[in-house]
């Protein structure tokens, strides 16, 4: 957070924006310097803190390359740029947006963690998929820069070249699958030309199941993608051969993917929380369900994450009710850490009514810069934050703004998103019925889908009055994603304007207990060994079943894998319950050994095995019946009593023969020849 020891310049950008420099000093402790033009005639102000050696702000983004031009002869300086301009000082409520500035530059110098990246190698092998000349056209033209081969689908009629130096084949591609620099394609009605070819290229015989491989696929064929979500798919260019300019750009873009590419490790996955399934049960698809690449696939008892497909729109780590998925630009403690500094900044500048609009970079950015530029720029209270992917949030995000004392919510994405947005409305509506539920209003938990800068304006404006907390919380959030979720609900909770236990929500939500029928439950402990969170616990003194409300996902492997079917979900949030200790669904007397008098098993579920065989088997009828001891006993010494006694368990009286079909024919007809065999 921007200290006592640094230097802040804020700039009127030649007096266009009306500057609060009250309220900015009342949020940022820093020494300020006001000037009109610090990119021209004030630079030496600049100048002059690079001297002083201390970090600087500067409330300006259009001039960071000057800025950093000029403060290349000083290596050691520590320089942040934040826009306030854009974000707030472009707009009809301008004069009002002294604590919007002050929260955004206060939040601008929150360190963010590095970005983990993983490496594309393309060495430029190339296959041009496509039916006539337009594929054979974009080979020409690429030929000297890449290793091309085409491959023609149901060709129509394609001349024959002088001089072949690429190949040109024929086939359907029937799988695909890879990205950048690992591209591997299954080929069906593969054949080879035939060099007699005169007026039309003519191809071989054809043969099924071939494999190709290739660093990038360029896709001419004008057929449905080779790939879900093709757009995000790292090396395949797609474009439909009778658009001139989307072909002219597909070809250009495929000159320029030849090297090493660094890509963003987009989440990170540990697979020791993953709650997909156990014991071939399924459980939990949450993440499956939304990914739009293919990149997640199930991997055992977990999933498995291919960072090299995936395209970042953070969806599964939103949705991830254990946290074994987590976003990673930023992670969601950073980002919290950021909004803490965001809201608490804006509060003591003297704000009020803090709304938070997420948004992206290359829909956000032009959208709000365009609403500033010709529009009237965005309301005072609305504080705008950008992230990667919008898509990325999840419910802890959201009910951290509440915690920290916003009052809204709005999350900015396309008329026609690039990602699916499922996730997010899912998220958007779990976490407007809390809120809503707590008392910071109804819909303050807003989706705004625009292209339109004045709609957003509009939008902007009609958003709800909500509620903002009398007890502002002052948490850090650190740690793994699933702590810091839990840690915000009970901030969330103690904030909430008026706070209920107990808040019902839809299926699917991550949140909630289970209902145990008492009766049905034998204690055998299956839903222990599958419940991944250990939300369900044994004791291994007494017999018992224990539940954990605030680490149940809901996944419902415990339901899925009771054999009693006793078990049932209840989505819900029950604040009481997540801060109770263990709760105890079921306890029974344990059974004693006779032999040893160590307790084991149940007595109810003994005695009903008792009951079960007592002179019902003939193990233990008549002066076999004192064989019903050793149901009596632990399992070492049942062992011991059975050797002891020398019990032959091949014993049993011999049953009877199996008949075949013939035997019962036979007996069938021997019975019709028998004149008393119906007396």
């Amino acid at each position: 957070m921007i200290g006592a020891t640094s230097r802040l310049l804020i700039c009127s950008c030649e007096k266009t924006m009306p500057l609060d420099a009250q309220a900015i000093a009342r949020g940022c402790a820093a020494q300020t310097t006001q000037v009109n033009q610090l990119c021209g005639l004030d630079l030496d102000q600049f100048k002059a803190a690079l001297a002083e050696g201390a970090p600087i702000t500067v409330a300006c983004t259009q001039e960071a390359p000057l800025f950093r031009e000029v403060a290349e002869n000083s290596p050691q300086a520590s320089l942040t740029f934040v826009n306030i301009r854009e974000t707030g000082g472009w707009s009809k409520d301008a004069s009002k947006a002294g604590p919007k500035a002050a929260a955004l530059i206060a939040a601008a110098s929150e360190d963010m963690p590095p970005i983990p990246v993983v490496t594309l190698e393309s060495g430029g092998v190339t296959l041009i998929y496509g039916c006539d000349d337009v594929a054979i056209d974009a080979a020409k033209r690429l030929a000297d820069r890449l290793d091309i081969t085409v491959i023609l689908t149901k060709p129509r009629d394609v001349t024959p070249r002088a001089v072949n130096e690429f190949p040109v084949l024929k086939g359907t591609i029937r799988n695909a699958r890879g990205y950048l620099g690992n591209f591997e394609l299954a080929i069906d009605d593969y054949a080879l030309p035939s060099p007699s070819s005169r007026g039309t290229l003519l191809f071989g015989s054809a043969r099924d199941g071939a494999t190709s491989t290739c660093d990038i696929v360029l896709d001419l064929s004008g057929g449905a993608p080779l790939f879900p979500a093709h757009e995000l798919r790292s090396g395949y260019l797609r474009a439909d051969p009778r658009d001139r300019g989307a072909v002219e750009r597909a070809i250009a873009d495929a000159g320029n993917l030849v090297g090493t590419f660094d890509k963003p490790r987009f989440v990170h996955f540990e697979e020791s929380l993953c709650a997909h399934s156990r014991s071939n049960i399924t459980g939990c698809t949450r993440c499956l369900d939304l990914c739009p690449t293919g990149a997640i696939t199930p991997n055992g008892n977990a999933v498995a994450i291919d960072p090299y497909i995936c395209a970042g729109c953070g969806s599964c780590a939103s949705a991830c009710p254990t946290g074994a998925a987590s976003y990673l630009l930023p992670s969601a403690d950073a980002l919290m850490r950021r909004l803490r500094t965001l809201l608490q900044t804006y509060r003591k500048a003297g704000g009020e009514n803090a709304v938070v609009l997420f948004h992206d970079g290359d829909h956000g950015d032009p959208l709000i810069d365009a609403l500033a530029r010709f529009g009237d720029g965005l309301p005072a209270n609305v504080l705008a934050v950008r992230v990667n992917e919008v898509t990325q949030l999840g419910p802890e995000t959201i009910a951290a703004v509440f915690a920290y004392g916003g009052t809204g919510v709005a999350l900015l994405t396309r008329a026609k998103p690039k990602h699916d947005i499922a996730g997010l409305r899912r998220t958007a509506e779990l976490s407007g019925t809390i809120g809503a539920a707590l008392g910071f209003g109804e819909g303050v938990v807003r989706m705004i889908e625009t292209d339109d800068p004045d709609q957003l304006r509009a939008m902007l404006d009609a958003m709800p009055a909500g509620v903002a907390t009398g007890v502002v919380a002052s948490f850090i959030p650190r740690g793994a994603k699933r702590s810091v979720l839990e840690t915000t609900f009970r901030e969330l909770h103690l904030a909430a304007p008026t706070p209920v236990d107990i808040v019902p929500l839809a299926p699917g939500a991550p949140f909630g207990g289970v209902r145990l029928n008492v009766e049905g439950c034998t204690l055998c402990h299956a839903c222990v060994t599958a419940c991944p969170t250990d939300a369900l616990s044994d004791n291994p003194d007494r017999a018992m079943l224990r539940f954990t409300e605030s680490l149940c996902v809901q996944c419902g492997l415990c339901e899925s894998t009771c054999p009693e079917n006793v078990i049932t979900l209840e989505p819900r949030l029950d604040f009481q319950a997540w801060n109770a200790p263990l709760r105890i669904l079921k306890e029974e007397e344990p059974f004693n050994c006779i032999a040893c008098g160590t307790p084991f098993g149940t007595r109810s579920s003994i005695e009903r095995v008792l009951s079960k065989l007592q002179e019902k088997h003939w193990m233990f009828v008549g002066a076999n019946a004192r064989r019903l001891d050793v149901i009596k006993m632990c399992a070492d010494c049942r062992v011991e009593a059975v050797v002891n006694e020398s019990f032959d368990p091949h014993a049993a009286p011999q049953r009877p023969p199996v008949m075949t079909t013939e035997d019962y024919l036979r007996a069938r007809d021997e019975k019709k020849n028998d004149p008393f065999g119906s007396q």
